[in-house]
């Protein structure tokens, strides 16, 4: 399908006039491509935001940069009613791109550790700022279809679970109106495209980093008794860890304790004094969360006690300032949204799906007192060709974060925009 054919089929789709009628129309394809082929890291989103924020501004909407960071803030007032949010991340991963596609990026830049790498929209946070900006452009081109205020979120350093936070303590909703609904899109890896799921209740895990020091005493690795060898209690803890989840989590209540990384020596023969171990920690209940986080501090003390360590040089754990909190989607809300999809997509283009392990900080948005009724959908970004060969053939399709990923632009945006635009007018005019 050519861009002049998928603008024609977006202009079908929103009304001739709206589009006929606007002195900003945007060719949301081209705007992808561009942001696609231009990722930022999280943090350094300084010209995605800057370049955002102009279109906004243009479509007529009254735009505050810098918020909690890179984010952007727009608001359309719209006389009186409820206020919605509709939310869009904005940062992209320190991953080389390697699809092939005539607007890969091929973007360098120096990471927090002043590394040069390559960047990549490997999550589809491409996806969803073009779709937002779709749904803005429709949204302030039929505003006699609607009345209340529009607020549209653009958050920075999603990826590390920074910018959700950083927004609501610079006064997200202080500064600003206080949503009644917060709503927001994730594309699917694992979803042909014009589909999207809906799930009420946990839809996405909380996402913790742990980071344990494992400590001992060093020597020749020909005299082992003389030492305190920290790479065979290293082991001992990672085998221990694994009985969290089997016979300390209740079998109903998911979790996952991930270890990701373990380094330590330098050399054949030489007993380290340390090994570093990384950890990902997955749940749903902060009950869950906090008595995995406190099973991994006991197993680390005890195995350092059964050692015959000192209390010195007992293992440190730390647990990083990246949590992210689980997305709870509000079961009411999402009644609304599945009637709503419905509607505009049709009932087999709509599906209900499973939680997944993956974290998104969108659910800080709806942690907030008084709690904000919030919702997460998701919007399949698979080509339907690819996707059912992957399902005839069970072929293992790209996933997220994979260099590999690459969603099908046109239909994919074609129909986060119609999804996003009529959950939004339909939960302006409920009554």
């Amino acid at each position: 399908m050519d861009k002049k054919l998928f603008k024609l089929l977006l202009i079908a789709l929103f009304s001739v006039s709206a589009f006929a009628n606007s002195n900003s129309d945007i060719n949301l394809l081209d705007l992808y491509k561009d942001l696609h082929s231009n990722p930022e890291l999280s943090y350094k989103e300084f010209e995605t935001s800057k370049k955002l924020s102009l279109i906004l501004e243009e479509l007529g909407y009254e735009v505050t940069n810098g918020v909690g960071g890179n984010g952007v803030v727009a608001l359309l007032k719209n006389g009186e009613g409820k206020t919605i949010m509709l939310r869009a991340d904005m940062d992209g991963l320190p991953v080389e791109e390697k699809t092939g596609a005539s607007y890969a990026s091929r973007t360098k830049t120096l990471n927090d550790e002043g590394q040069e790498v390559f960047t990549m929209h490997a999550c589809g946070h491409d996806v969803h700022m073009t779709v937002l900006i779709g749904a803005a452009q429709y949204l302030i081109q039929n505003r006699s279809d609607w009345s209340g205020t529009l607020m549209l979120i653009l958050e920075p350093a999603e990826e590390v679970s920074g910018g959700a936070r950083n927004m609501i303590k610079d006064g997200l909703f202080t500064r600003f109106p206080r949503p009644d609904f917060n709503l927001a899109l994730h594309v699917s890896s694992g979803m042909e495209t014009g589909k999207v799921g809906y799930l009420p209740g946990w839809a996405m895990a909380n996402v913790d980093s742990v980071d344990i020091i494992v400590k001992g005493l060093g020597g020749h690795g020909a005299y082992p008794h003389t030492t305190k060898d920290p790479i065979v209690l290293s082991a001992q803890i990672i085998s221990q860890l694994q009985t969290i989840v089997s016979r300390q989590i209740a079998p109903t209540d998911p979790a996952v304790v991930t270890v990701g990384s373990i380094h330590g020596g330098t050399k054949h023969n030489v007993i380290p004094n340390e090994v570093k171990l990384q950890l990902t920690l997955r749940s749903y209940t902060d009950e869950v969360r906090n008595a995995t986080i406190s099973s991994i501090k006991r197993i680390v003390r005890g195995a350092a006690i059964a050692a015959g360590l000192p209390e010195e040089l007992y293992p440190t754990v730390t647990l990083k300032d990246e949590y992210t909190p689980a997305v709870f989607n509000n079961p009411q809300l999402v009644e609304k949204l599945k009637v709503s999809f419905e509607k505009s997509l049709g009932k087999d283009n709509v599906k209900k799906v499973s939680p997944v392990m993956g974290g998104e900080d969108f659910g800080m948005f709806g942690r907030v007192e008084p709690i904000i009724p919030t919702a997460l959908f998701w919007l399949g970004a698979v080509n339907k060709n690819i996707y059912e060969k992957a399902v005839r053939e069970d072929i293992v399709l790209p996933s997220l974060h994979s260099d590999l990923f690459l969603p099908d632009a046109e239909p994919t945006l074609e129909t986060g925009v119609k999804a996003m635009t009529g959950a939004a007018l339909d939960l302006f005019n409920e009554s």
